[in-house]
């Protein structure tokens, strides 16, 4: 089996404030997965989006109790191509709303820092350098 693509799906509190949010980090919306219940993030064009689901519509999918942003169920990692692009992707969501949870890590051949958005979903950004990995 191959999979095709990933969609992970959160819950919110408000769509257009999340719409805004992730478009002003510079990543698509796809429109037609997106309405006044829900927003299609484009992570990775053909393979990876996340779908923000208003908390009400999210609920319809499970009947287990839905995480509320103040305890930690996952944490979501986004890998970009430089050092500059995590602390740019990290300080446009802190000046849209969100916050950081965590100082950046320098690990030598991976660097990364941190964001919760505005419904307290937990997001590290990376870059990884593969040739720095220490082989030993």
């Amino acid at each position: 089996m191959q999979i095709n693509q990933i969609y992970v799906n959160l819950p919110v509190k408000d769509v257009q404030k999340t719409r805004k949010f992730w478009t002003e980090l510079g990543f698509s919306i796809n429109e037609q997965f997106s309405d006044e219940n829900a927003i299609c993030v484009i992570m990775k064009e053909d393979h990876i989006y996340t779908m923000f689901l208003k908390e009400e519509f999210f609920k319809t999918f499970t009947d287990r109790p839905i995480a509320d942003g103040k305890t930690t169920q996952t944490l979501l990692a986004i890998g970009v191509e430089s050092r500059q692009e995590v602390d740019d992707m990290v300080n446009t969501a802190v000046q849209n709303g969100g916050s950081t949870y965590s100082e950046p890590r320098d690990h030598g051949w991976m660097y990364q820092s941190a964001f919760s958005d505005a419904d307290g979903h937990q997001w590290e950004v990376m870059y990884a350098d593969i040739s720095l990995l220490p082989t030993e």
